[in-house]
């Protein structure tokens, strides 16, 4: 009897030693902050490693750091990439030719002409200066060769709709690299989660923000989230206001060089990867709802939630391709 006794406290012992550990990390980047939400058996703190993969990122494709590779690139020098960059040129070549241009990486400039600040006005730029800079947009007159990119002397390229994404992927693929299976990934609100959370022991529960024009924050839905990655793209909190009233968003319509006319306030997209769907989210808006119907008829993989604004002005939702309730 007492043998038995003995075997059954060694196993509750080991058990316990080897039961997963909730562990929650959290800090700045890229300009916004990350949370990182975790179960390991070994209670291993990876904070010195996200921070360290976060420079490699920051160093290869942040456009406010004036000697990473993608300013070198800007700036006309002929480089050798790294994975990172060359990984995410390709998703953006992919997205962009599957979007006929919606999504297009090369709209920087324009983007930085417009300067969407926080007084929220139209003003009044010079169509001349548009112009010119719209020479040099097209991802198509772009290209990679030799682990080196080729493109138009002005050509101006910006991964900022894209990078925040991945960099979630990368902190994934690390905690999966650790064999950890369960985990949240979030930075700036683009978010992939895997397994389950064992703290709760129920599924990953994400929430969606409601559009609010004065910057409180509240959420239009709490969804499931599992084995998937959602980002959002927002109009609501980056906007400019002509002078007769009308609402333009900071997303800009990538065939005109204006900012894009357009009553959808949020778009949230599922897909396996957040580089992906933080891609998606940025061509979506621009796009507008037929649009966006007509391309996730096509595209099964890919689902989404829109927020839009009624000829009412009232707010209306649409979810596509089974979007969870």
């Amino acid at each position: 009897m007492k043998y038995y006794i003995l075997l059954l406290l060694l196993f509750l012992i080991v058990s316990c030693e080897h039961e997963p550990k909730n562990i929650k990390l959290s800090g700045p980047v890229f300009g916004t902050s990350y949370s990182v939400q975790y179960h390991s058996e070994n209670d291993v703190n990876y904070q010195k490693q996200f921070d360290s993969l976060f420079t490699v990122i920051n160093e290869s494709m942040s456009t406010y750091i004036p000697d990473s590779k993608i300013s070198r690139i800007n700036k006309g020098e002929n480089i050798e990439l790294d994975k990172h960059f060359i990984h995410v040129f390709n998703k953006a070549k992919e997205i962009y030719r599957a979007t006929e241009g919606a999504f297009d990486p090369t709209i920087g400039a324009v983007v930085n002409a417009w300067d969407f600040g926080p007084e929220g006005k139209i003003t009044k730029i010079d169509s001349t200066t548009i112009d010119s800079l719209m020479r040099s947009v097209g991802y198509n007159r772009m290209g990679l060769r030799d682990n080196k990119i080729f493109k138009s002397s002005k050509s101006f390229i910006d991964f900022n709709a894209i990078a925040k994404g991945y960099g979630v992927d990368v902190i994934g693929e690390f905690l999966e690299s650790k064999n950890i299976t369960d985990y949240l990934v979030e930075i700036g609100g683009e978010i992939r989660a895997r397994g389950i959370n064992l703290e709760k022991q129920s599924t990953w529960k994400v929430g969606i923000d409601d559009p609010n024009f004065e910057g409180e924050q509240s959420y239009s839905k709490v969804i499931p989230l599992q084995d998937e990655a959602m980002a959002t793209s927002g109009t609501y909190r980056k906007f400019k206001i002509d002078e007769n009233g009308n609402r333009y968003a900071h997303i800009i319509d990538a065939k005109t060089g204006y900012p894009s006319k357009t009553n959808i306030l949020s778009v949230s997209v599922l897909a396996e990867d957040c580089m992906t769907a933080d891609a998606y989210a940025t061509a979506f808006q621009a796009m507008g709802i037929e649009n966006v119907t007509e391309f996730l008829y096509r595209h099964s993989e890919l689902k989404a939630f829109i927020i839009f604004e009624n000829d009412k002005n009232a707010l209306e939702t649409v979810s596509l391709n089974d979007f969870p309730e």
